[in-house]
């Protein structure tokens, strides 16, 4: 099942349905409606919606935006932030996407779970060092160590944090027949790690699954984080959907599939047949490039 996401173009339109028409016109019958729609978009996606034209695959939280939220930004609130009120502010906004999922027949919402806080930005720090030729260097492993250290010393705090935090969401997902996909993200310092995700999943129960995204498990394989093969061996048959973009070392994503650097042949077969790969795409990336990969991989990885 092979399907686009909407944060390749909906900045471009105001219109839900014109956002909507131009996806299909490339030739996608499943669309996954991503984060950043605003509130205005979601009359012209009920409007498209009822006309059957389109299959929705999932939606990403939050779907719609926050009201209050001005830019587009997935994680404004995190179920592991240290103020209750945004970790009560991300169970109602869950909700609300939950809701309007169930309207569009969507079985399957994508979650970013949240941040270590004291962390943030360490990532970065080690990217800055790789663009400066320090990959290979003594002062690269020594920060990547310590970062590890202080990770593996704050884990049950955010980990239980974010799977009470998540309980309401997942009660009423389950109440209406959804799937959460808990993300696997590209930053070391975000929740769950690869060590705590078969842990945190079977603590959530059957409603909650697995959503891989191929560019951020190729960035930390990049960055000497993981095997991204040896990863999805591990986790693959908890997947209930994907992200599928490809990178560019080091750290480039969200490009076409088939133009960077990941190589999805001995990927792919990991994970359970018919799940939703969603192309999800910078809104840089041109439309003839989209339709061909798009071709390609329905070749070479026929439903």
């Amino acid at each position: 099942m092979l399907a686009l996401s909407t944060c390749w173009n909906s900045h471009r339109h105001t219109s839900g349905e014109d956002m909507l028409r131009e996806i299909v016109d490339l030739g996608f019958d499943h669309v996954e409606l991503s984060h950043g729609l605003n509130i205005s978009k979601m009359d012209g996606i009920l409007k498209f919606a009822e006309r059957g034209e389109v299959t929705f695959t999932s939606l990403h939280n939050y779907c719609p935006q926050p009201v209050e939220v001005m830019t587009d930004s997935p994680d404004c609130y995190e179920f592991t932030a240290s103020r209750p009120d945004v970790r009560q502010r991300a169970i109602k906004m869950s909700l609300q996407t939950i809701d309007f999922a169930h309207r569009l027949g969507a079985r399957r919402i994508v979650i970013h779970s949240g941040t270590v806080g004291p962390m943030r930005g360490f990532t970065k720090g080690l990217i800055q060092r790789i663009i400066n030729g320090e990959f290979v260097s003594k002062a690269y492993a020594e920060e990547k160590l310590r970062g590890v250290q202080q990770r593996e010393d704050l884990s049950y705090v955010y980990t239980d944090r974010l799977v009470e935090s998540l309980k309401p969401v997942v009660e009423a997902a389950a109440a209406k027949g959804i799937q959460l996909g808990i993300e696997n993200r590209d930053s070391y310092e975000q929740v769950p790690t690869e060590r705590e995700f078969l842990s945190v999943l079977d603590r959530l129960g059957p409603t909650c699954g697995y959503w891989h995204d191929f560019g951020h498990a190729q960035r930390k394989e990049n960055m000497g984080f993981l095997d991204h093969r040896a990863w999805l061996q591990a986790i693959g048959p908890a997947a209930i959907g994907c992200h599928l973009h490809d990178t560019r070392w080091p750290v480039e994503d969200h490009c076409v599939p088939f133009t960077g650097d990941v190589d999805f042949q001995p990927l792919v077969p990991l994970l359970p047949a018919g799940i939703p790969f969603v192309i999800e795409l910078h809104p840089k990336r041109e439309a003839a490039q989209i339709v061909a990969a798009a071709e390609r991989w329905r070749r070479e990885f026929p439903a």
